[in-house]
């Protein structure tokens, strides 16, 4: 989540790079000069700046360009509220207090179970000696990832990762079925879109109740729409938006919310869309597959890691 310059967009017009290996799927940066022959035919082993580039895309490092996610909370009883304290500690090694402000908040904290079936999107308070706390309360046992989707003050957007264990007998779920039309809280949300490996892929989500389409959603984070997307694997982590802001003049509300995403490779996702409506937050969540088509040659892209795109805001 960041800036309007940063990638592409918030839903209608985002484009957004998920590239990466969460852990969130890996890509190819640019290239340097092409490496000079040798005397035997051969080339000299190329500098590093000359080489191309593996990105480690966010949410998959505890720590990344000086930033490390430190939890302070370590033990968690599955179905009991438990206050959850963290923070993040900035290239001095002190916990870091001032943030940008980023869709209204400060900090956006998300917790997956790591089998991708439970998942809460959460935003902590923060004290003044820089400790964010949330209630947090884990349904079951087992392994979960935590992810704190953030920008320093003055700094470039970061989403930091940890693993997190709920003690008790684990009993993993299966991945939910590949589905385009899911029903939560009375809702029915249709996803329209295939994802292509290496390309922007449009994705739009129809939001009706009671066979009637939704056209009063109401902003949520400054919002109609917010749209995390994880690989199923290894949670490489992608948080878009919707393009445009409620109140623009321009973007309706409801009952189509459409979404640019670009993912790194082929597999499974689960995409998880949150949305507002009657003064209630309601997520709807899909297992899409992305498949290369027949005959195409996968393309590499860069990675934009924890980068979100914002236009409009």
């Amino acid at each position: 989540m960041n800036t309007p310059a940063r990638l592409g967009a918030y839903v209608l017009g985002l484009a957004v790079v998920f590239a990466g290996a969460f852990g969130v799927g890996g890509a190819v940066g640019a290239t340097g000069p092409a490496p000079a022959k040798n005397g035997h035919g051969g080339h000299a082993t190329p500098s590093p700046a000359a080489q191309k580039t593996e990105h480690v895309p966010g949410g998959l490092q505890v720590s990344q360009n000086g930033y490390t996610l430190t939890p302070q909370t370590t033990t968690i009883t599955p179905g009991t509220e438990t206050e959850f304290r963290f923070t993040v500690n900035g290239p001095d090694g002190r916990p870091v207090t001032a943030y940008e402000t980023e869709h209204e908040k400060k900090l956006h904290f998300i917790v997956v179970s790591r089998d991708a079936t439970v998942f809460r999107h959460l935003h902590p308070e923060l004290s003044g000696e820089g400790i964010w706390s949330v209630p947090l309360t884990l349904p079951d046992a087992g392994a979960y990832r935590v992810f704190a989707d953030f920008a320093p003050q003055g700094g470039e957007g970061l989403t930091l990762g940890a693993d997190l264990y709920a003690a008790g007998d684990y009993a993993p779920r299966p991945l939910p079925a590949p589905s385009r039309t899911v029903t939560v809280d009375g809702y029915t949300v249709r996803l329209d879109g295939t994802l292509t490996p290496g390309a922007a892929s449009r994705l739009t989500a129809e939001i009706s109740r009671d066979g009637k389409p939704v056209t009063d959603l109401q902003p949520y984070l400054g919002a109609y729409g917010h749209l995390v997307a994880l690989r199923v694997g290894d949670l490489a982590y992608l948080h878009v938006h919707p393009d445009g802001a409620p109140g623009d003049g321009v973007t309706p509300a409801g009952p189509g919310i459409t979404f640019y995403a670009e993912v790194p490779s082929g597999g499974d996702y689960r995409l998880f869309l949150d949305f507002q409506h009657d003064g209630t937050v309601h997520t709807a969540a899909f297992t899409v597959r992305a498949e290369q088509p027949s005959g195409a040659v996968p393309t590499a892209t860069a990675d934009h890691g924890a980068e979100h795109s914002h236009s409009g805001h």
